[in-house]
């Protein structure tokens, strides 16, 4: 792809991580950032990610074939409004946000359906803001795109390249779809994990004992809930018939659970959790997408010094290459001591042989 002119709306945690990715997957790309919070304008321009740093929406957008809408969903209509006339014809216009439905109507309104296309990185961190964005956010990330009927197939062609560019993977889906996907796979899931932190906190003791004792599972499942709770009132009111609709059928499967648990069906109980975690499971034997297979063992270690570097030196004395290394601080369901994470699938099965032959206690575990 040559040289060309992206524009930012908003350089916080996704805009700035496209503009990162940009930088330095094509260096030759002249970027352009408008932002209210000037540190992080400046430090953008003290990395050399940014050429240009507006104080205020205007002429300087003219130029941009590409113009990235990445501040809030709440601020799209002023800011909408704002760039309409500054906007080339050429230039194609985008959006970083989980929900479609209302900017497509918004870009309708507008008459701007013929060089909209819709953008949703499938990624994120519980970090926000410039500071923490990064050029990898995107590395095997699906990227769902969302483009207006009356955009040339060309240029969503082009777009399709510039996000594998960044190292994502470009998807279709008409917004409306889009909506409905998101509702189950995201945004259902934070309602889900703050309404179990919600239980929690109501069902706690005074003394707090659950919250004390809070493993694995709990954190692994609720760990979404510390997300921005000003971001999703946001998406809970711009996506809510399709939450509530999705929200309808999980109730009814929470309630057909609970038959089964109070009238203690075993073969049931037994073939909820079978069919749970062989679905489950069907998602990174996937050949493709950003789920993969990861090939981890547990050891359970003595907690004294040296019982890592022991571990460590054992397996490089058998030319066995650890992918990752770190401490669980708990033990449910036989996690919580070293989970130790290897490239391949055989370097793992070495490794376990190799520690039982030296009497550790080995739990392998597929993710």
């Amino acid at each position: 792809m040559s040289s060309f002119t992206c524009g930012f709306i908003g350089l916080g945690l996704i805009g700035g991580s496209i503009a990162k990715a940009l930088h330095d997957k094509m260096p030759e790309t002249h970027l352009i950032a408008y932002d209210t919070n000037t540190a992080s304008l400046q430090l953008a321009l003290n990395e050399g990610v940014i050429q240009e740093a507006c104080s205020e929406i205007g002429a300087v957008f003219e130029k941009c074939d590409y113009l990235f809408l990445c501040a809030p969903v709440s601020h799209n209509d002023q800011n909408l409004l704002l760039l309409q006339k500054y906007l080339s014809p050429e230039t194609i216009l985008t959006d970083v946000g989980s929900v479609k439905t209302g900017i497509h109507k918004q870009i309708e309104a507008l008459g701007l359906n013929g060089q909209f296309i819709g953008g949703h990185p499938m990624t994120g961190s519980e970090r926000f803001g410039y500071a923490n964005a990064k050029a990898s956010l995107f590395e095997n990330a699906y990227y769902i795109l969302t483009p207006a009927k009356e955009v040339p197939m060309e240029k969503v062609s082009a777009y399709q390249t510039l996000v594998r560019t960044i190292g994502a993977i470009p998807l279709i889906l008409p917004y409306e779809q889009h909506d409905y996907v998101t509702a189950a796979i995201s945004h259902l899931p934070h309602v889900i994990a703050a309404s179990l932190v919600s239980l929690v906190k109501n069902a706690d003791s005074e003394e707090g004992v659950m919250k004390m004792i809070a493993a694995g599972g709990f954190k692994d499942i609720t760990r979404i809930a510390s997300s921005s709770p000003s971001m999703w009132q946001q998406i809970c009111l711009t996506n809510t018939e399709n939450i509530s609709r999705l929200l309808d059928r999980y109730i009814l499967d929470l309630n057909a659970f609970k038959k089964i648990l109070d009238e203690k069906k075993a073969d049931s109980l037994y073939r909820f959790f079978e069919e749970a975690r062989d679905y489950r499971e069907s998602f990174i034997s996937a050949s493709s997408g950003p789920i993969k297979t990861e090939y981890v063992i547990t050891v359970d270690i003595a907690d004294r010094p040296g019982s890592i570097a022991a571990i460590a030196s054992l397996l490089a004395g058998h030319d066995i290459s650890i992918k990752n290394i770190g401490i669980n601080h708990n033990r449910e369901l036989a996690e919580g001591a070293l989970r130790i994470e290897f490239y391949e699938a055989a370097a793992a099965k070495q490794a376990e042989k190799v520690l039982l032959a030296q009497s550790y206690s080995i739990h392998t575990k597929k993710l």
